[in-house]
């Protein structure tokens, strides 16, 4: 076995650089993009301008008729500013460096803890992904939310704004499914109080009414079903939040263990975050471990009073139930959420700033023909045809701007999904980068697998992948192994063709024999351009030393401690390139490896 350093920090400083880095250069492409459109909007601002003079020169009797605009319907501008907002601030809160390599197994893999392990399958999907290819996933997830943000704060009324709502329902999906693990609907203990049903889940809701024309906006009943929709939920989440064995009405157990919700929030006042945020959390923590049936109780009566309120979608009941629902809202997301964002992958504000935005949407909503009416009597719609003026042909070009940011963000994503390898930077992280070199390599006379002789120079004309394997290693070799493999399969008939040699680096098993058994395990029998060496004791010592390959003995009938090294040898028999091989701790690590490996192979090959 080897390999010194054997997992990657999320702070490490080459993939941190890395990631910045790749923001720098698709902030380029963006600012390209907006220049490209300023530009444009500018060529069509002349040209609308020369019209319009043209037809004052002719008089008002050839002047095109004036369109009357109404206000864009006020619960639905409430929406899509908030939502806008929102998603803006999810984009900024992605550029935080441990995203890459946080955000699996500090979001995902928790979101997914004690559910089913078809919830565990289908995140799984969304982990792999984002662990073979931390950089371009996180700098996806970042141009994606901002493309989303942007669109629906600037997007012209009308198809393009309705549009800018389908894809956040779409990609709200997206997270609220592979994120969040289904919201956390099917973990035990999952409550109303941590999130669930999921943050995303509001996204997606939010989305779908920004996708419907601006005349359901103009009667009471989107905003009457809205309100009931949330007041059935809400009185869902209290019967399940007053349900008996779920933790939740105690504050502390006999044997001096903290209650559901004061784990809960001591487990959010751990992470980093300012000291006065920090002693409100555990304030509250303190609170509900000495008085946790109380608190409990506040909170179950307070969820089935606003959803009973919010049911009635009166005016006035519903209005009380908006206000007390907000203050639960804020409360919770202060005391318990401990505002969603903080310990460098928070990646949004949690679920209460959502569910709040809802609910003054759907009350704005339910008074939507008095407060459009009052609205247009303040301040009378435009009458120019708003499809011909310089400001809605501004307005097209920063929602066509806003999209195109959200496609340089999906389009490497979607590239990336598709690929089963992983990126070169994780075996980067934890072994460096690979040492260039033009020198002989050290010659040998051996025996392979089969016993027969085996020599350096008989590989002439072949690039060789040299390493030094252990026939009894369970841990690195037989990962480096597989990974030479997959590399000689994915360069199948380039040219110079692929020699894979590995040479013995366990002093206590020198047989064939040995080596035999190794190829079997690892089904490398049937490779044929692999071969396993060994030889003689002080000719393996030299080419340990002569290789830099360190090799430790270890007890009677074990594996030894070697250190992980690929050379590629070039069809000269010139050492090119020296790779520190340790495998990591992980698939993706492993899987680096050999990417990093195929490169340097493509390297050498290339004359």
């Amino acid at each position: 076995m080897g390999g010194m350093n054997r997992g990657i920090g999320s702070d490490n400083p080459l993939v941190v650089s890395a990631f910045h880095g790749s923001l720098k250069n698709q902030l380029l492409g963006i600012l390209l993009l907006v220049v490209v459109l300023a530009l444009a909007w500018n060529v069509a601002r002349a040209v609308l301008l020369r019209r319009e003079a043209a037809r004052r020169d002719l008089g008002a009797a050839a002047a095109a008729p004036s369109t009357l605009i109404p206000p864009e319907p006020r619960a639905r501008l409430v929406l899509r500013l908030a939502f806008g907002a929102l998603w803006t601030l999810d984009g900024l809160l992605q550029l935080q460096p441990a995203m890459p390599l946080g955000l699996p197994g500090g979001v995902f893999a928790p979101s997914a803890a004690g559910a089913p392990r078809w919830v565990h399958d289908v995140v799984s999907v969304a982990v792999s992904t984002w662990t073979d290819h931390p950089i371009t996933a996180a700098t996806s997830a970042v141009w994606i939310q901002l493309g989303i943000g942007i669109a629906l704060l600037v997007a012209p009324r009308g198809g393009l704004s309705r549009a800018a709502g389908v894809v956040s329902a779409a990609w709200g999906g997206v997270v609220w499914v592979f994120g969040e693990a289904l919201g956390g609907i099917f973990t035990p203990g999952a409550s109303w109080l941590f999130g669930l049903p999921g943050a995303a889940l509001f996204y997606v809701v939010a989305g779908v009414l920004l996708a419907l024309p601006e005349t359901a906006w103009r009667t009471p009943r989107l905003g009457r079903w809205l309100l009931r929709g949330i007041g059935v939920l809400l009185v869902g989440m209290g019967v399940l939040q007053a349900w008996p064995g779920r933790g939740t009405w105690v504050g502390r157990t006999p044997r001096g263990l903290t209650g559901l919700t004061a784990a809960m929030a001591n487990q959010m006042a751990a992470v980093p975050q300012p000291a006065a945020t920090r002693s409100v959390v555990r304030w509250f923590a303190t609170l509900d471990a000495g008085h946790g049936w109380s608190v409990n109780l506040v909170v179950v009566v307070a969820l089935v009073a606003v959803g009973a309120c919010l049911i009635t979608a009166d005016r006035r009941v519903a209005g009380i139930g908006v206000i007390v629902g907000v203050a639960l809202c804020l409360a919770d997301w202060l005391l318990v959420q401990d505002l969603g964002f903080f310990g460098g992958v928070g990646t949004d504000p949690n679920s209460m700033v959502p569910t709040a935005s809802l609910l003054v949407v759907g009350y704005l909503a339910l008074r939507a023909p008095e407060a459009d009416a009052a609205r247009a009597a303040d301040r009378p719609a435009p009458a120019r045809a708003h499809g011909r003026s310089p400001a809605y042909l501004l307005q097209v070009a920063a929602a066509v701007c806003a999209a195109g940011i959200a496609v340089i963000g999906a389009a490497p994503m979607a590239v990336a999904a598709l690929d089963p390898r992983a990126d070169p930077i994780l075996t980067q992280a934890v072994n460096g980068t690979p040492s260039r070199g033009d020198f002989p390599a050290w010659g040998f006379s051996l025996v392979d697998q089969r016993a027969h002789r085996v020599t350096l120079s008989q590989f002439r004309g072949r690039v060789v992948v040299l390493t030094f394997l252990d026939p009894v290693c369970t841990s690195d070799c037989p990962l480096i192994a597989q990974q030479l493999r997959d590399v000689s399969t994915r360069l199948r008939g380039s040219r110079p063709p692929i020699e894979l040699v590995a040479i013995d680096a366990n002093p206590a098993f020198l047989s064939p024999a040995a080596l035999r058994a190794f190829d079997a395990q690892e089904q490398l029998t049937h490779v044929r351009n692999w071969e396993y060496l060994t030889g003689p004791l002080g000719e393996l010592t030299r080419l340990w030393v002569e290789y830099g390959v360190s090799v430790a003995a270890g007890t009677s009938g074990e594996m030894s401690v070697h250190s992980d090294v690929v050379d590629v040898i070039d069809a000269n028999g010139r050492v090119r390139s020296v790779i520190a091989a340790d495998p990591g701790a992980t698939s993706a690590t492993a899987s680096s490896l050999g990417t990093v490996v195929a490169a340097e192979v493509q390297r050498v090959q290339t004359p």
